[in-house]
């Protein structure tokens, strides 16, 4: 199921909802991400948008899903998207959240590289 999205050769996809106007970060930068996320069926598991605090990580250096660390790699500072991220981009079989976020599961973030 790739719900539109276009999939790397892992099964990332990215879809660009409003293209960005900044550089693409490097590794080892600091970025700051506006984030919700969702399961396949819509259920909304976490967002720093409904915190109004977006989340602050060091990219490439493993502090987030690998997932993440691969799509915000790709993406201009600005930008807006959506990011399909396979479970094992993802948490994989272990699951998250106390059960929030169930084994092998394929997860779908609504994101802004705040900066």
């Amino acid at each position: 199921m790739t719900l539109g999205f276009t999939l790397d050769d892992q099964g990332l996809g990215i879809k660009i909802l409003q293209d960005g106007t900044g550089t693409v970060p490097q590794k080892g930068e600091n970025i700051k991400v506006h984030y919700s996320g969702f399961l396949l069926d819509g259920t909304k598991f976490d967002s720093s948008v409904d915190r109004g605090r977006p989340i602050e990580f060091i990219l490439g250096t493993g502090r987030v899903i690998k997932g993440w660390d691969q799509a915000f790699a790709q993406l201009k500072r600005g930008t807006k998207a959506r990011i399909l991220i396979p479970s094992e981009l993802g948490y994989g079989p272990r699951g998250a959240g106390g059960g929030t976020i169930p084994p092998n599961a394929t997860l779908i973030f609504e994101v802004e590289l705040v900066e």
